[in-house]
């Protein structure tokens, strides 16, 4: 009797479910995803609103280990995306889960994204990564420094940034206070009781 041989899994299979994608990255990232990795159906009702067009680029601000970078990829395959991230072992679970997906429109940057220049960038996806420094946060791990006077400073430094932005910018924030949000942008669209947010500025 020939041994089964197993099929390698298409691309849109990757994608079929949470359970699915997860199985590209180690145990231990696996068991972070409840609270700290961007599930698909959030994924899917963000791409449309971020890439409006094929010419804007998209940044995840605190990409972790790359699932709406990917995701979003895998679902626009015209528009770049990129995502900043200060764990560089993230990173480098993100990059290695790219290089089994092949997916091409993909940049991961190793860095605060206080380090970025914002205006290279058109979009923005956040899923409240500054929330780890509060007091009572769950955390990814103990790599880096946690303060509650941190998560001031990162929501202002962001909160700054984005004011500078031109109109049209637009940012999807999942699981916010919308404390990095500026008074000049507008709430487009809310969904999933308000978990997801979409924002234009005017």
């Amino acid at each position: 009797m020939k041994p089964k041989v197993k099929t390698p899994l298409r691309l849109k299979d990757w994608f079929s479910t949470d359970v699915r994608l997860y199985q590209l990255y180690p145990e231990a990232i696996r068991s972070l995803a409840r609270m700290h990795w961007s599930p698909l159906y959030i994924i899917q009702k963000v791409i449309p609103y971020l890439t409006p067009n094929d010419r804007v680029k998209v940044l995840d601000i605190g990409s972790g280990v790359g699932t709406f970078c990917l995701a979003g990829a895998y679902y626009n395959q015209s528009v770049p995306f990129f995502g900043v991230e200060q764990r560089k072992k993230l990173v480098e679970v993100a990059e290695d889960a790219r290089e089994k997906l092949g997916i091409q429109n993909v940049s991961f940057i190793h860095g605060n994204f206080t380090q970025l220049n914002l205006t290279e960038f058109d979009h923005f996806y956040f899923y409240n990564s500054f929330f780890e420094n509060l007091n009572g946060a769950e955390k990814i791990d103990n790599e880096i420094v946690y303060s509650n006077e941190l998560y001031n400073y990162y929501c202002i430094y962001l909160y700054n940034q984005l004011e500078k932005m031109p109109v049209g910018t637009r940012i999807a924030t999942y699981c916010s206070w919308g404390d990095e949000i500026p008074p000049g942008y507008q709430l487009a669209e809310t969904h999933f009781d308000n978990l997801l947010k979409f924002w234009i500025k005017l």
